[in-house]
């Protein structure tokens, strides 16, 4: 699968996990930022990756900061990106199931990375279930 991946400096080594350990499933990542845990602008990364995965050039991105609401809130702005946030792997799945959900949210200061992993697999393994749901989905843009 084809991922997009970024972070601020909170998520910034949860980000550091996943490339490496995305990359020995066989997955095609590209690290979208930041470069350190040093202070950084979550649009700057998240505004960037939306617009890759909202084109097509990603199947779907993952983004991390410290509660995940700043970089799903960016990401939303992308009329072709459905970021959700998930702090369970019950939330992943259902964000792409019923949501059709193409940016995944993580809030990496309030998981650990083994649950991290989780969350994770969760969504890239988690189809949409179409039907009633894309009736909805097909009602989100303005």
């Amino acid at each position: 699968m084809k991922l997009a991946l970024g972070s601020d400096h909170a998520g910034f080594a949860h980000k550091e996990m996943l490339r490496d350990w995305l990359r020995a499933q066989g997955h095609d990542v590209q690290d979208f930022g930041t470069h350190s845990a040093d202070s950084m602008d979550y649009p700057d990364v998240a505004h960037p990756l939306s617009a890759a995965v909202e084109a097509g050039i990603f199947d779907l991105g993952l983004l991390l900061c410290g509660s995940a609401n700043g970089v799903c809130i960016t990401a939303n702005k992308h009329a072709g990106v459905r970021a959700a946030i998930a702090w369970l792997p019950e939330l992943a799945a259902l964000a792409r199931q019923h949501n059709d959900a193409n940016v995944l949210c993580i809030p990496a200061r309030y998981v650990d990375e083994k649950l991290t992993r989780e969350i994770v697999s969760t969504f890239l393994e988690t189809n949409f279930e179409g039907g009633r749901h894309q009736l909805r989905v097909a009602k989100i843009n303005c």
